[in-house]
């Protein structure tokens, strides 16, 4: 999934939405997010979520 395409699916959610992700067999709320540059040729550039680690 691209940015482009995470970005037209949450638009179409409503904007109090809690966002989860899976972890470990269980759900985490995702606190932050970590952006990776391209790291060579034909790498694309990533975007990784952080759950919360307060849980």
């Amino acid at each position: 999934m691209t940015v482009a395409q995470l970005l037209e699916a949450l638009g179409k959610l409503p904007p109090d939405a809690v966002v989860l992700m899976e972890s470990g067999g269980g759900l985490s709320l995702v606190s932050a997010l970590d952006f990776v540059e391209a790291q060579g040729a034909g790498a694309p550039a990533e975007v990784i979520l952080l759950p919360n680690m307060d849980e």
